[in-house]
């Protein structure tokens, strides 16, 4: 018998909780597990096409900020529809501020309700932020089970007893899914011409979290230096017209690309010859694994990126304190850095446990 699991946290953005879902997915055996998606929008959401034809089923409601009544009306139809269906609930977020799918799963007498924690401060409206503190001393109510990816996502998202009793569960990499693709690289080179470039590059959100406005800053400096370089900041967010608007400022439109969301986040990690990851905070940083399972050389922000993300020699951490200027003699100093070999990566995600192989059966365990 196949045992459904009902999972929350795919959006309409492939960040990096969506990137995670789906390499678990994709990786655990689904003759025995097979998961289910409730989704806040009646939009396709990221790899939906992928999920279904794996097995799986996405369930579509409005999303709550939207139209709160709608979104009680249609929450309450799936489960009761479709709760006897579900030996479990798997609420992947980044706040405490929504634990309507908890409580309605306890309703529904759903009796495995995990909570996953995917960050360690509040990136949401100060409202949000005040909802999660509150709605973090009742989660012992209607969770059974508390996950987070990291030490510090733990920390954020429980405390007392409950922090005793979660487990991390690895935002794990499909190693060699994401190895160094010399042909896509080319290819991307060839379409943007980077040809005898520097590029250097970051994944994620345009939002503050993830401090592009600070990378761009680096950037100018280090462009003065070498004019040979460009920086690529691949994604999307509320922060796309104010980071555009620095970057035509700075005179810098010509050697900063803004390709938006992409697919191909293999090919493009491939193009880059460093990756810039100067986040304000971060749960685990799942764009710094893939980034290292390409191989290429990663500069993070110290004491926010935990630890634990460091799997290549290449990479290293380097205080947001010591400021642009202090960030682009660090560039210059990492600049000549070479790429990790394959099987050097491959032997550290294992020895980490961040490879995909090896951590998708412990998930099937847990759930």
């Amino acid at each position: 018998m196949i045992n459904r699991v009902l999972v929350f946290g795919m959006t309409e953005n492939p960040g990096g909780v969506e990137s995670f879902l789906i390499n678990y997915y994709r990786n655990i055996n689904r003759e025995k597990i097979q998961f289910d998606f409730l989704c806040n929008s009646h939009e396709p959401v990221a790899y939906e096409e992928e999920l279904i034809a794996l097995g799986g089923r996405t369930f579509h409601i409005t999303a709550r900020s939207k139209n709160r009544l709608l979104y009680k009306k249609e929450l309450e139809e799936v489960f009761r529809f479709h709760a006897e269906e579900w030996s479990a609930i798997w609420v992947n977020v980044c706040s405490l501020a929504n634990i309507d799918y908890l409580k309605i799963a306890k309703k529904y007498n759903i009796k495995k309700r995990i909570i996953h924690s995917h960050n360690s401060r509040n990136m949401d409206s100060k409202l949000r932020g005040i909802l999660h503190h509150l709605n973090k001393l009742s989660i012992e109510k209607y969770a059974t089970d508390f996950w987070a990816c990291s030490d510090d996502a733990a920390r954020w998202f429980y405390s007392g007893e409950t922090l005793k009793k979660v487990v991390i569960i690895h935002n794990a990499i499909d190693v060699e899914r994401m190895r160094f693709d010399p042909e896509k690289r080319n290819e991307i080179r060839d379409k943007y011409e980077l040809q005898g470039k520097f590029v250097i590059g970051n994944v994620g959100r345009l939002h503050f979290q993830k401090n592009q406005e600070f990378a761009i800053e680096v950037f100018k400096l280090y462009h003065e230096k070498h004019p040979d370089s460009v920086l690529a900041l691949v994604g999307q967010g509320e922060d796309e017209g104010k980071l555009k608007a620095k970057v035509k400022e700075y005179g810098l439109s010509d050697s900063v690309l803004f390709p938006g969301v992409q697919k191909n986040i293999q090919g493009w990690l491939s193009s880059f010859d460093l990756f810039l990851f100067p986040s304000v905070f971060e749960g685990l940083g799942i764009a710094a694994l893939e980034a290292q399972a390409v191989g290429i050389p990663v500069l993070a922000s110290k004491d926010v990126i935990p630890k634990e993300v460091k799997i290549n020699d290449n990479f290293e951490f380097f205080d947001l304190k010591e400021g642009s200027e202090g960030w682009c003699n660090k560039l210059e100093d990492m600049s000549s850095q070479k790429r990790t070999e394959y099987d050097t990566v491959k032997e550290n995600f294992v020895k980490n446990g961040y490879d995909i192989e090896t951590e998708a059966s412990k998930l099937e365990d847990f759930l």
